[in-house]
């Protein structure tokens, strides 16, 4: 041990500080910027990140929170195949152009093309033969009513002689007087030779109107992140991942700041080069320091910290998360990556002091469980609906995990839950979170405090947040007296 009783350091959380209120001269919250950066080379309108837990980030919410101008990591507790048409459904769910669109052949059974609409949620297929010429359209609308799902997908579709295209390279213009003179929502994209080259639908086009500060790629497809861990598949699953476009991968470690974190790190980015990799987790200057050293794009801080987490109780280790998160924003000061705040956050306050501390973006766990967003099913309790969350270190996650990893090759599962039940200390529970309704709700309450937090600093954007930020150390009677008090509440 270094040191005695009088030298410990001493740790702060979001609970612990107040930002002392500064002059300032922003009129409305509404121009505070908000924008940022979730690694080197992604850009944020909003600094909120979904954490990749299986019971928060699928598809659905990263595709919500991408359009709202955040971003959604995919969590790897999927098969290869599995996490891979997660991403593909957020990469294919809108866009400038579809340039692969999804694609069947006219004498496919009309069941197939129904599994496909509904496995990929898209409105539609086109239908090519086998040089990839197209000779027609099928759509939700066209299989809706049908009963023989026998038939033969060329006696539902719209042929392609009453089907409506463009060339390739349409402006984008030009498209949307075609589609809407027309009274159509799809638009093949053909080339010289009749040859599928892309898709335009109108629903993209409305898209674009509707969320203009989507996180996009340079495709105008919404980005997404995705999971992978230190063992096993993770190097051909990263690769399978990048071939379906996910714009970053996160190594995905409960101790960060270890040799399997800095190997894997290390080993991505040397095969396959120009690649967004975001590694973590850790709660100090050295951690964030020695993993950016191994080519991290970005380091997600935090230890211990998730409401569903009990690291800190199990091992005796971990950091308050502020304190972790001013460390590591000192470590990474001297480089151009960013830092990512991952748990800890319980109110709006909390991500205007985890970006004040340092932090370029936040990630959020269980405020985001309780979503429609967030996979699995809505429970019903006494007349109240909740929806399951649990640590990704949790007992059960922990066997799932290792059942699907040894489904076809090892034991069987009886055997694999007892091994675990054996060998395993849990470092994560699991519980039910009331629902929340959308996403889109939970994000502007965030998105709205910190808002109105910077503009009680004075900052117009996150980087004079960070310059002008002025912590203040409060007691517990400070901290009760920032609660409602000394009232009956009614609501």
């Amino acid at each position: 041990m270094k040191g005695s009783a009088s030298d410990f350091r001493v740790g702060l959380t979001f609970d612990d500080v107040l930002l002392v209120p500064k002059f300032s001269d922003v009129k409305s919250r509404r121009d505070a910027d908000t924008r940022t950066r979730f690694s080197r080379r992604i850009q944020l309108s909003v600094p909120v990140v979904s954490a990749n837990m299986d019971t928060v980030t699928e598809s659905s919410m990263a595709i919500a929170l991408a359009r709202l101008g955040g971003l959604g990591v995919i969590h790897r507790f999927l098969s290869v195949e599995e996490q891979v048409a997660e991403v593909l459904k957020v990469k294919r769910s809108e866009g400038v152009v579809i340039e692969d669109p999804v694609t069947l052949g006219p004498d496919r059974p009309v069941r197939e093309a129904v599994a496909i609409i509904s496995d990929r949620d898209v409105g539609g297929i086109v239908i090519v033969d086998g040089s990839r010429k197209v000779v027609g359209l099928l759509t939700r609308r066209d299989i809706t009513l049908e009963d023989d799902l026998d038939r033969k997908v060329r006696e539902v579709m719209t042929p392609r002689a009453k089907l409506i295209t463009a060339r390739k390279g349409v402006s984008m213009e030009e498209a949307k007087k075609i589609l809407h003179s027309n009274k159509i929502e799809k638009l093949p994209l053909l080339d010289g030779r009749g040859k599928l080259a892309g898709l335009i639908t109108s629903k993209d086009i409305m898209k674009r109107k509707q969320f203009p500060s989507a996180t996009k790629d340079a495709k105008g497809r919404l980005r997404v992140a995705a999971a992978v861990g230190v063992k096993g598949d993770h190097m051909e699953r990263s690769r399978r991942l990048l071939d379906a476009g996910a714009d970053a991968l996160v190594v995905d470690i409960a101790h960060g700041h270890s040799a399997y974190a800095i190997d894997t790190l290390r080993g991505i980015k040397r095969a396959l080069g120009d690649v967004e990799v975001v590694a973590g987790n850790v709660a100090t200057s050295r951690g964030a320091l020695d993993l950016i050293k191994a080519g991290a794009d970005a380091v997600k801080v935090g230890v211990g910290s998730g409401s569903i987490c009990v690291t800190r109780v199990v091992t005796g280790s971990g950091v308050p998360q502020l304190t972790a998160i001013l460390d590591s924003a000192q470590g990474a000061a001297d480089s151009d990556v960013p830092i990512i705040g991952d748990g800890g956050i319980r109110v709006p306050g909390d991500v205007t002091k985890a970006l004040a501390a340092g932090a370029s973006s936040v990630m959020v766990g269980s405020l985001f469980a309780g979503t429609e967003e967030s996979p699995g099913p809505t429970i019903l309790r006494e007349g109240v609906r909740y929806k399951l969350t649990r640590g990704m270190a949790s007992l059960a996650a922990t066997v799932d995990r290792r059942v699907r990893e040894t489904r076809t090759t090892g034991p069987g599962e009886d055997e694999v839950i007892e091994e675990v039940i054996q060998e395993n200390v849990p470092e994560g529970v699991e519980g039910l979170i009331p629902y929340k309704g959308r996403v889109e709700e939970v994000v502007k309450q965030l998105v709205g405090g910190l808002r109105s937090g910077m503009s009680y600093t004075g900052a117009h954007s996150l980087t004079e947040l960070r310059k002008k930020a002025e912590f203040m150390r409060i007691t517990s009677a400070g901290y009760k007296e920032s609660l409602p008090h000394d009232i009956q509440r009614v609501a």
